[in-house]
C-alpha cells in the first residue's frame, strides 16, 4: 500500500510499505476513506516531536471502514463505517478507568502517526479498536465525521472545558486556525458574552467571524487594548491559546483577567516563559492538555442534530494520493487560506 512516511524533521514521502496486518487480538484493520492533515503533524515534522521516529507513517484523524478484526474485538465487524479517534485506549488501566485516555498507561494515549504508524495511508492498524473507533450513522458524512477524530474534541476539552467558559464572559482564541476555530464553535455553546479572536493572518479571522467571534484583532494591533475595551479594563476571563509558541502562550497571560483562566490547546516544541513575577498575585490558573476525546460519543450526537456546523471548516479537498499537494497547501494558509484539508480514497 501506499502512506505518506516521516523521514525526520521536515522530510515526508508518499511511498510504497507493507498492508498492516493484526499484531494484537483487540486490532481492527480499516481501509481509509477520509483523512486529514494536523497541526500536530506539522511540529513533528519541523522536529518539536522528538518521540516519532523516521520510518513511521503519520496522521492521527480518519474515516474508514473495517475490513479485519482481532479475536478480542467484539462490537466491530467487516464492513462497519467507523471514526477512528485520535486517542487509543485501553480501556483498564488507572487512567482509562478515570475518563483520561490521552494518558492511558496500558498501551494506548496518542500512539497513532506518533509511536505507532498513523492512518495517513490506504489501510491502517488500529490498536484498542472497541474503544478507539465509533460507528458512524448514515447520515452523517466521511468529511464531517473526520473532523471529530481530532479537532473538535480537542478544543472543546482542552480549550473550551479547561478553560470553563461560562455565560456572560469574555473570551479570547489566540490562533484562528483549525483548532482556534473549533474553539470559537464550542464556546459559543455557552452563551459568552464576548468571543475576540486573535490571528496574524486577516483571512483567518474572517474565518473566526463565520464561526462565532464577535471581535477580531490583528496580533500587532494592540490585542490587550481591544480586551480591555470591552471588559472595562480587567482583562478576558478566559484566554485559550491555539497556536503553541512562546509569544503567543506570553501574549495569553498579558490578556487574561485576574481570576482568570488560560487554557493551552496549542502544541509547544520551545520552552514559554513563565512571567511568575506578574501572575503570582493575580490568582491566574493556566490549564495544559492532551486530549482525551471523553466527550466524542457527545460532539457525534450534536453533529447528528444539527448542533455543529462543519460546513465551513474544510477549505481544500484532495484525493488521497495527492498528500504532498495537501501538506504544501496546509502549511501555507497565509498564501492559501487553508483551514483544513481533507483526503479522500478516490
Amino acid at each position: 500500500m501506499k502512506a505518506l512516511v516521516y523521514g525526520g524533521p521536515g522530510e515526508k514521502s508518499w511511498s510504497e510499505i507493507p498492508d498492516p496486518t493484526i499484531a494484537a487480538p483487540r486490532d481492527a484493520i480499516i481501509r481509509v476513506d477520509a483523512v486529514t492533515i494536523c497541526g500536530t503533524d506539522l511540529h513533528i515534522l519541523g522536529g518539536d516531536v522528538p518521540e516519532v521516529q523516521s520510518g513511521r507513517v503519520l496522521g492521527h484523524e480518519a474515516v474508514g471502514t473495517v475490513v479485519a478484526v482481532g479475536d478480542g474485538v467484539g462490537n466491530l465487524k467487516e464492513g462497519d463505517r467507523v471514526l477512528a479517534s485520535c486517542i487509543s485506549a485501553c480501556g483498564v488501566c488507572r487512567y482509562c478507568r478515570e475518563g483520561a485516555y490521552g494518558q492511558c498507561l496500558g498501551g494506548g494515549g496518542w500512539i497513532l502517526g506518533h509511536l505507532v504508524d498513523g492512518v495517513q495511508a490506504e489501510y491502517a492498524r488500529i490498536p484498542f479498536a472497541d474503544l478507539s473507533t465509533y460507528k458512524l450513522p448514515a447520515s452523517v458524512s466521511d468529511e464531517a465525521a473526520v473532523l471529530l477524530a481530532d479537532i473538535l474534541p480537542t478544543s472543546y476539552e482542552v480549550g473550551v472545558l479547561n478553560g470553563q467558559v461560562r455565560p456572560g464572559q469574555t473570551v479570547v482564541v489566540v490562533g484562528a486556525g483549525p483548532i482556534g476555530l473549533a474553539a470559537i464553535q464550542g464556546a459559543r455553546l455557552y452563551s459568552p458574552t464576548h468571543i475576540i479572536a486573535v490571528d496574524k493572518a486577516q483571512s483567518r479571522l474572517d474565518a473566526a467571524k463565520q464561526f462565532g467571534a464577535d471581535l477580531t484583532v490583528l496580533v500587532d494591533d494592540d490585542p490587550l487594548e481591544v480586551v480591555r475595551s470591552v471588559t472595562g479594563g480587567l482583562g478576558a476571563d478566559v484566554v485559550i491559546e491555539a497556536v503553541g509558541t512562546p509569544a503567543t502562550f506570553e501574549l495569553c497571560t498579558t490578556l487574561v483577567r485576574p481570576g482568570g483562566r488560560v487554557a493551552n490547546i496549542g502544541v509547544h516544541g520551545k520552552p514559554a516563559t513563565l512571567h511568575l513575577e506578574q501572575l503570582w498575585i493575580r490568582n491566574v490558573t493556566i490549564t495544559t492538555g492532551l486530549v482525551d476525546t471523553r466527550t466524542t460519543p457527545t460532539l457525534l450526537d450534536m453533529l447528528v442534530a444539527g448542533q455543529l456546523d462543519t460546513a465551513h471548516m474544510v477549505t481544500h479537498r484532495f484525493a488521497l494520493d495527492q498528500i504532498l499537494e495537501a501538506y504544501d497547501v496546509f502549511s501555507r494558509p497565509a498564501e492559501t487560506g487553508a483551514l483544513k484539508v481533507v483526503l479522500t480514497r478516490s
